[in-house]
């Protein structure tokens, strides 16, 4: 009698594992899924794109203002330098008349 309760057992788990695996292959094949995996790998390819296009805009961004911006504000600088020196020259020596 015990050996026929172990195989009930056993019929019962291969039972139940091979529901689980329907269950888990209907839901794996079901067009919802594919839907769901396509609209991420889309999403991720396009996000990737983003990425990589705001990087190429803050790289000509940033070389622009180097060439650019860097020597116009170096210049304004020396000129506020030379005017200041001017200044305190003239104020040293005094105003001609």
């Amino acid at each position: 009698m015990a050996s026929s309760q172990g195989k009930k057992r056993v019929s019962a788990t291969s039972n139940e594992q091979s529901l689980i695996a329907r269950v888990s292959r209907s839901v794996s094949q079901s067009p919802i899924v594919h839907q769901s995996k396509r609209a991420a790998s889309d999403a991720a390819l396009v996000s990737k794109k983003l990425i990589r296009s705001t990087g190429k805009a803050a790289w000509i961004a940033g070389t622009t203002f180097l060439i650019l911006v860097v020597p116009l504000i170096i210049e304004m600088d020396r000129e506020q330098q030379l005017n200041d020196l001017e200044l305190q020259q003239a104020s040293l020596l005094g105003t001609p008349k």
